[in-house]
């Protein structure tokens, strides 16, 4: 039957190209928005927000020059919220509550939140082993999918969409994220690369990043360099606008009136796309390519030579990108990536990875010179957040398997905080339109 039913679609699908293209002129004869962006990349504007700011430019005499990238929490600077944390604070969820919430706890409303998250850290009896090791997979996204829906059937409030209602389900959601997580790695590591089977409970005295760390490791060890480093990638993770497709995802489903597991389950079949959330992977792809084609980690020229015949398509995997390099928003650098970087240091300090640190740091240097120049572009094109954060999972001992769901276990923070918004703001379904160019037949 599958021989059968491959030959048929392999010729049906001539049919479906055949009726559904739409030629390109149509969507500029009406005036369409590819992308929900203009001609100049940016965003239709689709709704408001107070969750965060995104911002990459400045106003100069009137008009609009590129400018270092800017993010805010909840009006905060991101990198100012980092240091204040300092050196040795682990700030996941003092950033989670105010995200949530709107504003930066105390130490007692802190102290009863972390509390909460952490009596939440916990599965119903025998869901690892009904759940998630009956039907292991190499794709964790997936894997996690499916346990959110299934957590659902636990719920006996599962459709209730009040405001006190969602917020519990989000705290239960934030903390059992690494737990679906983790645990459907190690059934995916045991059932299907025959590798030893360990489940480790997790604590609820320590923090999601030391959780993670300690879940996913056989003898539970971790530095508190590791935990921090963790705990900061996590946090510049966490939120990035509404318009992104996962949170615009999330708030076109809650607006439908749907239950937050369906919209959150929604949100991650969005986040697993390769357009979205896998960009740290092919990162690491790329830079596992230029290891093998580049001896010299210090010579600049043969860095650029390899780099070029990535952009001209000769190389690597023939698309002409270099990955890791621009954003959608940011131009002249990601305010991420500055503050993750000093951080990256310190682990590979750690780590004594200070070689390979080097042919990051040349890439960083010549890749935007030779984008530019290959693209004509003149606004400018910097490293964004995922140059670097494959790298330090990698450091972690992180698998590749989990990279795209370390990116939901923070962003299930700001999928919830839009989700409560939009609730409490918006009371109509989202519903844009879509003009017809359909030939009528008789």
């Amino acid at each position: 039957m599958t021989e059968e039913m491959n030959k048929y679609t392999s010729e049906a699908q001539k049919i479906c190209i055949k009726n559904d293209s739409i030629a390109p002129r149509l969507y500029d004869e009406y005036d369409v928005n590819l992308g929900l962006r203009d001609e100049k990349g940016n965003g239709v504007l689709t709704g408001l927000t107070k969750i965060s700011k995104i911002t990459s430019s400045d106003l100069v005499n009137g008009q609009k020059v590129p400018a270092d990238g800017k993010l805010w929490y909840r009006g905060y600077q991101v990198p100012e919220l980092i240091r204040l944390l300092g050196e040795n604070e682990l700030g996941f969820e003092k950033i989670a509550y105010l995200l949530l919430m709107g504003e930066l706890p105390d130490e007692a409303k802190q102290a009863e939140f972390v509390r909460l998250l952490g009596e939440c850290r916990t599965l119903p009896t025998n869901f690892t082993r009904d759940v998630i090791m009956k039907a292991p997979t190499e794709d964790i996204m997936n894997s996690m999918t499916r346990s959110i829906l299934t957590i659902a059937s636990y719920d006996e409030r599962a459709k209730d969409t009040s405001i006190p209602n969602v917020l519990r389900q989000s705290m239960q959601l934030i903390s059992e994220f690494p737990l679906l997580a983790v645990y459907g790695y190690h059934a995916y590591n045991h059932y299907e690369k025959q590798a030893s089977m360990y489940i480790h409970q997790p604590d609820p005295k320590l923090s999601t990043a030391e959780n993670l760390l300690m879940m996913l490791r056989p003898d539970k060890q971790y530095s508190q360099v590791e935990a921090k480093v963790l705990d900061t990638a996590l946090i510049l993770h966490m939120e990035h606008g509404g318009g992104n497709n996962s949170t615009f995802t999330t708030r076109v489903v809650t607006s439908s009136g749907s239950d937050t597991y369906s919209t959150i389950a929604a949100a991650m079949s969005s986040l697993k796309g390769p357009k979205h959330g896998g960009a740290n992977i092919k990162v690491m792809q790329m830079m596992e390519d230029i290891r093998n084609h580049v001896s010299d980690y210090s010579d600049k020229d043969e860095i650029a030579s390899y780099l070029t015949k990535i952009l001209n398509k000769e190389a690597f995997d023939k698309k002409g990108l270099i990955y890791g390099m621009g954003h959608a928003i940011y131009s002249l650098s990601d305010p991420r990536e500055r503050v993750f970087k000093e951080y990256v240091e310190k682990l590979v300090r750690e780590k004594n990875r200070q070689k390979d640190m080097q042919l990051y740091q040349n890439i960083e240097e010549i890749a935007p010179k030779l984008i530019a120049e290959k693209r004509k572009i003149y606004k400018g094109v910097s490293p964004n957040i995922d140059f670097y954060s494959g790298f330090v999972y990698e450091m972690l001992g992180i698998p590749q398997e989990l990279y795209t769901a370390i990116f939901a276990i923070a962003r299930i923070v700001g999928w919830s905080a839009h989700r409560i918004e939009e609730l409490i703001c918006t009371n109509k379904i989202i519903r844009p339109a879509y003009m017809s160019v359909m030939e009528e037949r008789n």
